[in-house]
């Protein structure tokens, strides 16, 4: 079974959202504000708070609108979902329309470096906005591989084509990883170098990421000797 390995927080989700009588997002939120029995021992929060799977790392969609004017924006939701398969949960926006137009968009991460430019693509709409990116001082690179632009100051990013679409889930293909050889050691993307940066909900506030501290599939092997 195919299954989403971590979500990311909407930094955006508000704007364009459609309205509707007792839709989802009202039903969701009557189960949000349920009550619910208590864990003894521990602060108990519900379902009603800031903090669901956090941190959570701030994706980057890229894509042209139909005059070729590249958007980007901070991602809603997102996770893997495949191998080679990513996931994006969308409100409506001027990126959802521009998916629908072309099929295929690129990803990025933003980092310690780009902090201030990741926060005012969520924070502008394109539709507002049509030059957000270069008001931002980024250049675009066209993809060479899917109908999309590379922004040039995110090093890592990933190429993607539309596989599904619906009820505002996207399922991308990713048919190229793209990254900076001043990211790489031993040929390797190092996040050391990349320096992506987190969400924290519940500071609202966006945090680097520390130091290594174990080895995967390695730092449990002691108990299993």
């Amino acid at each position: 079974m195919k299954r989403v390995s971590f979500v990311i927080a909407v930094l955006a989700i508000a704007a364009g959202c459609a309205e509707s009588p007792k839709n989802n997002q009202e039903t969701i939120t009557e189960d949000m504000n349920a009550t619910v029995n208590e864990v003894a021992g521990r602060k108990n929060f519900g379902a009603a708070h800031a903090l669901m799977t956090t941190p959570q790392p701030c994706v980057m969609i890229a894509t042209w609108d139909k005059d070729k004017n590249p958007d980007v924006m901070m991602a809603a939701w997102a996770g893997q979902y495949d191998y080679n398969q990513i996931v994006i949960s969308l409100s409506k926006h001027k990126t959802t329309e521009n998916l629908e137009l072309t099929g295929a968009f690129t990803v990025s991460f933003a980092d310690e470096r780009t902090v201030a430019e990741s926060d005012y693509f969520g924070l502008v709409s394109a539709n507002k906005v049509p030059d957000k990116v270069s008001k931002a001082g980024f250049t675009i690179t066209p993809s060479p591989n899917v109908n999309a632009p590379i922004v040039d100051q995110y090093p890592l990013t990933l190429e993607c084509k539309v596989v599904s679409f619906e009820d505002g889930v996207l399922i991308g293909e990713v048919v190229n990883m793209s990254a900076d050889e001043s990211i790489l050691t031993d040929g390797k993307v190092d996040l050391g170098k990349l320096k992506p940066i987190v969400f924290d909900a519940a500071g609202m506030c966006y945090r680097g990421i520390g130091e290594e501290v174990g080895k995967a599939w390695g730092a449990g092997k002691v108990f299993a000797e």
